[in-house]
């Protein structure tokens, strides 16, 4: 028998669909933002990113489970909660730092960062496909929404695997400090935690990174 749901008003086999596409796989490229890698370091790389667009919104709860809530609210945006309703193609990343309507391409990854307003609001994003720019994305509805650009930055990135825990990150988030810290490289940015699977991924091969942004090298 299969199984009928839905969350939030989206369909649940919709979301599944989604799931497919980010875990990679054979059967379709996810798209990334673009970023050349400008040195390889022991524990990290260092990359150099293009500017990109992102969609965000603000949450409050424990690191652990704020993911799930802000991914309702912005998958809801790219299925169709806009002002546009044109339908378009679909891509992939998912960002994190701490229907019927216009189906925007999903990008990898979602970024999660601490939010303004308190130690358990973080902000958290999708990636906007590389084909829109600001002025061409369509108008949210949902006002918890909101669209900005993100600008062309060099980012220290950590890849590590495992399960989406405070504890998990915070341990490579020090180590990509140590890291930074004997290379000589200033970190100027907040961290950003990036999850690029949907949660049926096995944690050993979950791809997780945490990013910051540092000035350039001196050397």
């Amino acid at each position: 028998m299969t199984a009928r749901f839905r969350i939030d008003g989206l369909s649940g086999r919709l979301m599944l669909v989604l799931a497919m596409l980010l875990a990679g796989g054979t059967a379709m490229a996810i798209e990334e933002p673009s970023y050349q890698v400008v040195r390889t370091y022991p524990v990290f790389e260092l990359r150099q990113y293009a500017a990109y667009v992102v969609a965000e919104t603000e949450v409050q709860g424990d690191f652990d489970k704020v993911g799930s809530q802000a991914f309702r609210i912005l998958a809801d945006y790219i299925f169709g909660n806009n002002e546009s309703k044109t339908k378009m193609a679909m891509t992939a990343p998912v960002n994190q730092r701490a229907a019927g309507g216009e189906k925007i391409a999903m990008t990898a990854p979602v970024g999660q960062r601490p939010g303004g307003s308190g130690a358990d609001r973080y902000l958290l994003s999708f990636v906007m496909p590389s084909s829109y720019s600001l002025d061409a994305l369509p108008k949210p509805k949902d006002p918890r929404v909101t669209l900005r650009p993100e600008p062309a930055k060099l980012m220290a990135v950590r890849r590590y695997s495992g399960r989406w825990t405070l504890s998990n990150y915070e341990k490579n988030r020090r180590i990509l400090l140590m890291a930074l810290d004997e290379a000589k490289l200033e970190a100027i940015g907040a961290p950003l935690y990036a999850r690029y699977n949907p949660p049926f991924t096995p944690w050993f091969l979950r791809r997780n990174e945490v990013m910051i942004e540092v000035s350039p090298p001196r050397d």
